[in-house]
């Protein structure tokens, strides 16, 4: 095993490892029935989070690699969310009365395309059929375009907990090429209306890399975002993926910072937000220090599933909706993307599962150090073998001859670490653990 230079690790294109394995290894040997079959098995207080995709948006930015498609009537939307109803009739059936519902987190696409009294008929659905924990976080992704003071009522009124506002970039000539125009005081009249109506946390996502981006622009935006006090920070390095999604073509390529610029962009905002007092959590997100996420990073609870870094403890997450992943202790299932087939699959009666994977042991020992290394930049040898037994024994193995050739991982007081000067190349060393990156398909789908 030989040291990767320093270059090769900021251009090297590996999963962000929000699963273990990850999405381009899943196969449809995981069927409907046997995914029937381990929600059947979930224990009768089951602590559960539920993900709901809307796979619409009135625009189509031109950056995005979400699951999504764009629509300017409301029809599709109203007849995608009849199906969802049948879906969350579907899974409490299967449920049975086990479980109870911990948190629930909505995402897209844009959920706040959906009208106020189609967001509040969602969550009635969802209690008649669900156990919802009275104090269950609500979490919606927010498209500032979409908002009105109605809307904003209504995510008060079904509970919502946390907001989660898509920015990208606040400067003109980044926003007209990646076709994702925004004023700021859109944004910031946004967030007061939430803190006016009890929203406890609002999260900010913003993007490096983009196309005409440089340090100097992208400091602008973040000290116009940090103007508006977010408790979560979230800053992402757009994946340029033209062959897996069309619309990207769009983008002119000649104008995307090279490797090097990406890393100065990346470095420079994160010093700014730490400067602003934000504690970093994991490679690409902050929060404040009273924030529940810093809470669970400080304490060792930090976690990571398909929505990025997360304080939810809950190990089973199910997945509504055209795309969504769903995360048993068995293994992933994930819904077909295409909304026709899902309709088709759902009003017969049927899970929409196209796809998924169960897991081996490896695979669960192998992806509880992933997990460690993105969320923890490091584990704790007895940790592992405390959890998997002689089974941690070869992949300890592995991790000291990485530490004796690696200029960024070293063996210290009972474990091993990433470098605090190195972890911002924690997805690149974190890959050195994941058996699955040998083939060519792997390597085509990394950046996704």
């Amino acid at each position: 095993m030989t040291a990767v230079p320093t270059h090769r690790l900021i251009e090297a294109k590996v999963p962000r490892y929000t699963s273990y394995p990850t999405a381009p290894h899943f196969h449809d040997g995981v069927t409907s029935r046997m995914v029937a079959g381990w929600i059947g098995a979930l224990a009768a207080d089951e602590a559960i989070s539920l993900y709901l995709h809307i796979p619409f948006c009135d625009r189509l930015c031109w950056f995005c690699a979400c699951h999504t498609k764009q629509t300017l009537r409301y029809g599709p939307v109203s007849d995608y969310l009849a199906t969802l109803h049948s879906e969350i009739i579907l899974l409490g059936r299967h449920l049975s009365g086990r479980g109870i519902v911990r948190a629930i987190h909505l995402g897209g696409g844009s959920p706040t395309m959906i009208r106020p009294d189609d967001l509040q008929s969602l969550f009635q659905q969802l209690h008649a059929n669900l156990t919802i924990a009275a104090d269950a976080s609500v979490s919606v992704e927010i498209d500032p375009n979409d908002m009105d003071e109605a809307l904003l009522d209504a995510l008060a009124r079904v509970g919502t907990t946390r907001a989660s506002l898509g920015i990208q970039d606040f400067d003109p000539r980044v926003q007209k090429a990646i076709n994702r125009e925004q004023g700021f005081e859109i944004t910031r009249d946004i967030v007061d209306g939430l803190r006016a109506r009890g929203v406890g946390s609002v999260n900010l996502d913003l993007l490096y890399g983009l196309p005409f981006q440089t340090v100097a622009t992208l400091g602008k935006t973040i000290d116009l975002s940090l103007s508006l006090r977010p408790d979560r920070v979230a800053i992402f390095g757009y994946a340029h993926v033209p062959w897996f999604k069309k619309h990207q073509t769009m983008i002119d390529e000649a104008a995307l910072p090279d490797p090097d610029s990406r890393l100065e962009q990346a470095q420079s905002a994160a010093a700014l937000i730490r400067k602003a007092g934000y504690q970093p959590i994991g490679i690409d997100h902050f929060a404040l220090p009273t924030d529940s996420l810093a809470i669970a990073a400080r304490k060792g609870r930090l976690t990571r599933n398909f929505q990025g870094y997360t304080d939810d403890p809950c190990e089973t997450l199910i997945g509504l909706g055209p795309s969504s992943i769903s995360r048993f202790r068995e293994g992933y299932a994930q819904n077909t993307p295409s909304t026709g087939e899902y309709s088709r699959l759902i009003e017969a009666g049927s899970l929409a599962i196209a796809r998924g994977l169960s897991l081996s042991e490896d695979d669960r020992l192998r992806g509880w150090v992933i997990e460690r290394l993105m969320c923890d930049f490091g584990f704790s040898s007895i940790a592992l073998r405390n959890t998997f037994g002689e089974s941690a024994e070869p992949i300890l193995r592995e991790a000291a001859m990485l530490a004796q050739v690696s200029p960024h991982f070293v063996a210290d007081d009972g474990g091993f670490s990433i470098k605090r000067e190195s972890r911002l190349f924690a997805r690149s060393i974190a890959a050195h653990f994941d058996t699955y990156l040998n083939t060519e398909k792997a390597r085509h789908s990394a950046a996704i």
